[in-house]
């Protein structure tokens, strides 16, 4: 909504024409607007656009916009499915981008310098995918034709390049509202770190911008509010967010659910932002470089008041147009834009015109490529680093485990403690590495040392090479930065909280493990052995829920070697992320188990801990720090037993059946699992003849040790068990 009493204009010639923006909400029965009214109300615009595009330009912009328009209508109606109200009211925002604004090359499109843009109304996808074929880059006309179809190039969301999809010029997966907005919050910070580490003073190398298009769903999301504060206070000023403020969503118009000042919202987390008529490019145009231009600590909001489903006039600047209700109108409205009756047309004009685009972005780029030649042989040693970055450079397992002692056998720690130890570690093999934690950094114990602090604020002692970021009581936005953080490709991002607060980053978790992204996460104080602070902060469902997440590794190891083992596997994988699931109590050092059957059976998911010393005739399977419960059990069951340890499931899974026999031969039906957790997905190793002692009740509060007994995680519980089988 507009800002309270602002008077915002726009200045056309020599006059400026000024109007009343105050929110609908707030406005007296004189000042409400119907939708009909609404749709053909001129936006106004608080930038005063000068002369800056030419006439030549405009007018091809102005073709480029109505024929992109076109492609919208004409992929949707193809698909009989998708969403025509963002591409047909936010055409002009994305003429000025590709066809003015934004540095690319379609040739590279993974050229590091290159500026970012997310959609984060990604349910606008044909706008992304129009402006991607027009701007060349290898997304054919074909693949457009072929909107929401089974293996296109064209999904209905976009999704960033994956194992389904390569689509060059994705730079996210959005669809969820609010997580694109927050993903290039994490890219704007990726790029402060890499141009901190990477810049030199007599070479620049890194200096691109972060472009996001928002609508009001996304700003509504609690997650690109905590995004957004996170940015104002980094200072990220890289960040131009162009929101499309259209006045609709789904259900109603927005008048139904938002009366908020956003501008003064922003402003007061300490944002530039301004009002710009979506419609017109000068002004667009205009405010874009403007907020290109000012690197003053601060990122920008560019409220772009457009009018959604422009172009069908039956629906545009009501709720009917933001999905496919137009659809019916669409020849009519093609005719009277002047388009011609061929689907998907673009004009040789506007072909011509991105051709010239695309030669003048490559003269930028061959620049840059000079520049960047020049820094390489100043600079050998970064340049090897970046190089490394770039291409996820990884040493082997062995490698990995080579440059990691051996813990001290007689030191019994918390597997967080174990934790911070292996981190380290790994932050000495990787530069790139960085970790963060949502205020809790002294419990979550996974701070780099001598790693410095990002971020903005040099009184605080912070800088952008920082490798320790702190995201605030944040988890939701901490999610998705990591996310931006590895959509931009030159870091491997770990985060931290509480897994009891895992659920408060679901949705970007999700995200990762469908982007494939190779993030991980530092979830401590793991089970109802937090003890005292009782069942708010006892995790029971948390892990076995998280296992039910496609594509994300689930690591609870269970002493420090097999913690060492859990940080080299988020370090191995490449296609999708790990979460490290780790205990706020100490637990015993399992020496009796050798360290390279710990570290290697970690890596493989699940390994024999305990071999039988007779004929085999029971398996006990647990992870974490039950583990150590399950070998006293065994010692006590005699030499029938066999104790297995499974930290990852998902791993364990992926091994040969070859080796999951070699573990847990089908033969031997007589099982106990043992994790404080949620039983349920324990029987898929157990069977029907086997038992599970989990926890399916929330705990208590007492000292760990007590609410373990009472709820049964003891060897004598397990020895008892395994009797009654």
């Amino acid at each position: 909504m507009y800002p309270t009493g602002l008077q915002v204009g726009i200045q056309t010639s020599s006059r400026v024409n000024f109007v009343n923006t105050m929110p609908a909400m707030h406005r007296s029965p004189v000042h409400q607007r119907s939708p009909v009214q609404m749709r053909k109300t001129k936006a106004h615009s608080t930038i005063a656009p000068p002369a800056t595009i030419t006439e030549t330009e405009l007018t091809a912009l102005t073709r480029a916009a109505t024929e992109e328009r076109g492609l919208a209508m004409d992929g949707v109606e193809a698909a009989n499915s998708g969403h025509l109200g963002l591409p047909l009211g936010a055409a002009e925002i994305g003429a000025v981008l590709w066809g003015k604004s934004m540095t690319y090359n379609p040739e590279d499109p993974k050229w590091i310098n290159r500026d970012r843009f997310v959609l984060s109304a990604g349910h606008g996808s044909m706008f992304i995918y129009s402006w991607l074929n027009l701007a060349g880059y290898d997304l054919p006309m074909d693949e457009l034709k072929r909107f929401r179809q089974h293996h296109s190039m064209t999904p209905g969301h976009p999704e960033f390049p994956n194992s389904e999809h390569t689509t060059p010029g994705i730079e996210s997966t959005t669809g969820p509202l609010g997580q694109g907005v927050s993903n290039a919050v994490g890219m704007a910070a990726a790029e402060k770190m890499a141009a901190a580490t990477y810049n030199s003073p007599d070479h620049k190398i890194i200096d691109n911008h972060i472009f996001a298009l928002a609508g009001d769903g996304c700003l509504q999301e609690g997650v690109a509010f905590e995004a957004a504060a996170f940015a104002a206070h980094e200072k990220l000023d890289n960040l131009i967010v162009l929101y499309d403020a259209n006045d609709v969503t789904l259900d109603k118009m927005a008048e139904f659910t938002q009366s908020e000042d956003v501008i003064t919202r922003y402003k007061a987390m300490g944002w530039d932002a301004v009002v710009v008529d979506g419609h017109d490019m000068e002004a667009v145009y205009t405010a874009i470089e403007n907020a290109k231009s000012d690197n003053n600590g601060k990122p920008k909001l560019l409220m772009c008041r457009t009018i959604i489903g422009k172009g069908i006039d039956e629906v545009a600047g009501t709720n009917a147009a933001h999905g496919e209700a137009g659809v019916k109108f669409t020849s009519d409205s093609r005719a009277k834009l002047g388009l011609p009756e061929e689907k998907f047309y673009v004009s040789p004009e506007t072909r011509e015109f991105f051709k010239g685009r695309k030669d003048e972005l490559k003269k930028s780029y061959d620049d840059w490529q000079a520049t960047y030649t020049a820094w390489k042989a100043a600079n050998p040693a970064l340049a090897t680093q970046l190089q490394d970055a770039i291409d996820r450079k990884t040493p082997s397992v062995e490698e990995m485990f080579a440059q990691i002692p051996a813990r001290d056998p007689e030191v019994n720690e918390a597997t967080r403690i174990s934790g911070s130890t292996a981190l380290n570690d790994i932050a000495a093999i990787f530069p790139d590495v960085i970790s963060g934690s949502a205020d809790l950094h002294g419990s979550n114990k996974n701070y780099i040392k001598a790693g410095g602090d990002f971020g903005g604020d040099e009184a605080l002692g912070k800088a952008y090479t920082g490798r320790n970021v702190y995201y605030g009581i944040r988890e939701h936005a901490m999610g998705a930065i990591l996310n931006g953080f590895a959509y931009y490709g030159l870091n491997r991002p770990s985060g931290a909280t509480f897994l009891v607060f895992a659920d408060y980053m679901r949705s970007p978790v999700r995200v990762a493990a469908l982007a494939e992204l190779p993030v991980s996460y530092i979830w401590t104080h793991d089970s109802v052995g937090v003890g005292e602070d009782g069942p708010t902060h006892q995790p029971i469902e948390q892990v076995s829920s998280l296992r039910l997440i496609p594509n994300l590794d689930v690591m609870r190891p269970a002493d420090p070697e097999e913690t060492v083992g859990a940080y080299v596997a988020t370090m191995e994988r490449q296609t999708g992320p790990t979460a490290l699931i780790l205990t706020r109590q100490n637990v015993p050092n399992l020496k009796e188990i050798p360290v390279e059957t710990r570290r290697n059976g970690v890596i493989k998911g699940g390994y024999i801990a305990k071999k039988e010393t007779g004929d085999l005739k029971t398996i006990i399977l647990a992870s974490g720090s039950e583990l150590s419960i399950a070998m006293d059990a065994a010692k006590e069951l005699g030499e029938g037993v066999r104790v297995v340890s499974m930290p990852c499931m998902e791993r364990f899974d992926r091994q040969p059946d070859s080796y999951k026999e070699e573990v847990l031969p089908t033969a031997c039906r007589k099982r106990v699992a043992i994790e404080a957790g949620a039983s349920a997905m324990w029987y898929k190793y157990t069977g029907l003849d086997g038992n599970v002692i989990g926890v399916d009740r929330f705990g208590f509060s007492a000292p760990g040790d007590i609410v373990f007994k009472e709820l049964g995680f003891t060897s004598e519980n397990v020895v008892n068990t395994v009797k009654s089988l």
